[in-house]
């Protein structure tokens, strides 16, 4: 105990006394965070180096224990071994950060580096075995692996958006992990949490509400990837049953945020790996929400995913089940009263089946296009354009092409009022299709529809034509 007392402490200390040495050098060289008025709103420009004095902390506390030779020094020279294997991958993660930090780097850039990091990190055991009490086949533990390693660095650069918000959650993670090491007698990984501990402390010193510096990329992705690895080897010595579970509700605020982040963007088609303005933060802050507020509220989410996870450890296994099913249910709830629109509109479309009536329309679409093709004379081309005119919901059919005019009434309006789509077609002549206002919604495959006409409806009618420079059908 005071060993790890010693480790806090020095850690603390250092941090308190680097950080701000290495702001005034960061304002010295013009290393600092500018306001754009979007994603970073802080008033004005802010030194983003927190990563270094976080990093030189971490690595002064074991010095320091190292050379009082300690108790616990047999301990932490038993531990060497992994963690110099692990040291160059999170070396290598600072140093991409660093990178960004000063010079910036392409999204693409930053991956391969972590991704880099993470399989060094993977040869040196860092191996996730298990999920849930069901073992892993060595060919999915890689990729699952490096999932959650390169997942967790970019769930605390991801959630670094206000001041003291990621080093805050960091902390709360690293202080379970910490706890949990401890519960399971897992001296090491006690050993090696409880430094960074100190060092996040000491730091949140200056980089909470008003913060005076910013942990950069440098420190939120180490932070992010030495949690990870940390989560990893605390799975190791936990039960079977609870595996990972432990570890995913220790980072669970940041893990969430990310994959939240990455549903939104893909059910708006957006870029994976862009940027936007609807992190957990932002919508609290839309709320009217200071900053300070904020990150309290985060902070309390952080403490409930904590001690849900140290419960967990601790539960009999009949209860462990029970833990899980109310930490996924405080998620859920937490995530829909963010209000994000894009959940709500897709569960509802889920729900009222839109999924397969958008689904339906393009095969619809599909199987007109080759009706059209296998169709031999002018009657049944048209035919078939009139029944999928009246399948997707319109009233009135009328072409004309190079003096040739076709119409059709496909449903009686009774005097409603209407709207007309009008489609240009191949040559001198137009197809003009009527609907109904107040008729349910325009199917979403109404486009497709509409380019497919454009596209075939002159070749289908003009292929077999026979001259007449007029016709009229179903009048």
């Amino acid at each position: 105990m005071y060993s790890l007392a010693v480790l806090a402490s020095v850690s603390f200390l250092l941090a308190l006394i680097l950080t701000p040495l290495c702001r005034n050098l960061s304002w010295r060289f013009g290393m600092v965070d500018r306001p754009d008025g979007l994603r970073k709103l802080h008033p004005s420009p802010v030194p983003r180096v927190g990563g270094v004095p976080l990093l030189l902390a971490y690595l002064g506390a074991f010095a320091v224990l190292l050379v009082s030779r300690l108790a616990a020094t047999r301990f932490v020279e038993a531990g060497l071994p992994i963690a110099w294997k692990i040291l160059p991958g999170a070396g290598l993660v600072f140093a991409v950060g660093l990178l960004d930090d000063i010079r910036g780097l392409r999204p693409w850039h930053k991956f391969a580096g972590q991704a880099v990091a993470a399989y060094a990190a993977f040869c040196a055991g860092v191996q996730v075995t298990a999920v849930g009490g069901l073992a892993m086949p060595p060919w999915l533990s890689l990729p699952i692996s490096l999932l959650w390693l390169v997942g967790c660095s970019n769930a605390f650069n991801l959630i670094d958006g206000v001041d003291g918000l990621a080093a805050g959650a960091g902390l709360f993670a690293t202080i379970t992990i910490l706890l949990g090491g401890l519960l399971t007698n897992n001296v090491t990984l006690a050993l090696a949490t409880v430094p960074l501990a100190g060092a996040l402390l000491g730091f949140l010193r200056y980089n909470f509400n008003p913060a005076s510096v910013f942990l950069g990329d440098s420190g939120s992705l180490t932070i992010g990837f030495l949690l990870g690895c940390y989560g990893v080897l605390w799975s190791h010595k936990a039960s079977t049953i609870l595996g990972m579970t432990a570890p995913l509700m220790a980072l669970a605020v940041p893990l969430i945020d990310t994959g939240v982040a990455i549903a939104r963007r893909f059910l708006r088609g957006q870029p994976i790996m862009s940027a936007d303005a609807a992190h957990i933060h932002h919508r609290l802050l839309a709320r009217g929400l200071t900053p300070r507020k904020t990150v309290l509220i985060v902070y309390a989410a952080c403490g409930i995913a904590a001690s849900l996870s140290l419960l967990g450890s601790v539960a009999q296994d009949q209860y462990r089940g029970l833990i899980i099913i109310v930490f996924c249910a405080a998620a859920w709830i937490g995530v829909q009263h963010l209000g994000y629109a894009e959940f709500g509109m897709a569960g509802r479309m889920f729900v009222a089946g839109a999924f397969r009536k958008h689904l339906n329309n393009h095969l619809a679409v599909r199987s007109f296009e080759e009706a059209l093709v296998a169709a031999m004379t002018t009657e049944d081309r048209w035919t078939i354009i009139c029944e999928a005119c009246r399948t997707f919901g319109f009233t009135h059919a009328e072409l004309e092409l190079n003096g040739r005019r076709l119409k059709k009434i496909l449903v009686d309006t009774n005097g409603s009022p209407v709207w007309n789509l009008e489609i240009p077609l191949v040559g001198d002549g137009h197809l003009r299709l009527t609907r109904c206002f107040g008729e349910p919604q325009v199917p979403t495959v109404l486009v497709p529809f509409a380019e497919s006409l454009h596209k075939h409806a002159c070749g289908a009618i003009c292929a077999h034509s026979t001259g007449r420079h007029s016709a009229t059908v179903g009048i």
